[in-house]
């Protein structure tokens, strides 16, 4: 087994990213500055798979901070297994990429995995000393966090590509790609 060297390894690239941590009943949102330093909680939307509008609420962050990637979690069983949740996660991705993509944002959503980050966000929020009836309010943004947090470091750990990359809709039934020179604008 070879190991890549500093040379080899993969340049960070600059640029906003933001986490989403995607629930029944919340989404939590999160974002880092260009330099992927600091990653930050900007709030909690109501999940609305009906209207979908907390996914128009995460594309107009996106387009406002001019964001270059958003992860989304994917939960998984501990075993690896995806679950109903992975595919409500799966579902959301899908959707807020087609609508980044038609909304003009130059932004790739990618799934990674998101096994413990709600665990690890209300381990969090106690050890902070939060009451656990307070946790409901803020969990789902520390797991955004926690989600950015995880892609950050991998990103910076030179390894390239992290988690899923989720095509906008007409890509992934075969329609006309972002970057196909036959597209009309």
């Amino acid at each position: 087994m070879t190991h890549a060297t500093a040379d080899q390894k993969a340049e960070f690239r600059r640029g906003v990213r933001l986490g989403v941590d995607v629930g029944t009943v919340r989404v939590g949102l999160a974002a880092c500055d260009a330099d992927g330093i600091l990653a930050s909680p900007v709030c909690t939307l109501d999940r609305d798979a009906k209207t979908n509008r907390d996914v128009g609420l995460v594309v107009d962050e996106a387009l406002e901070r001019g964001a270059v990637q958003v992860f989304v979690g994917l939960p998984r069983s501990l075993n690896g297994a995806e679950t109903a949740s992975a595919a409500m996660a799966r579902a959301f991705a899908g959707i807020l990429a087609t609508a980044l993509a038609t909304g003009g944002a130059e932004c790739e959503v990618r799934l990674v995995d998101e096994r413990f980050s709600t665990v690890e966000a209300h381990r969090n929020l106690r050890s902070a000393g939060l009451s656990t009836r307070d946790h409901r309010k803020v969990v789902d943004q520390v797991a955004a966090v926690g989600i950015l947090e995880h892609a950050l470091s991998l990103l910076k750990s030179g390894v390239g590509t992290v988690g899923e990359l989720v095509p906008p809709a007409a890509e992934r039934g075969g329609g006309i790609r972002r970057d196909d020179p036959n597209r009309s604008t």
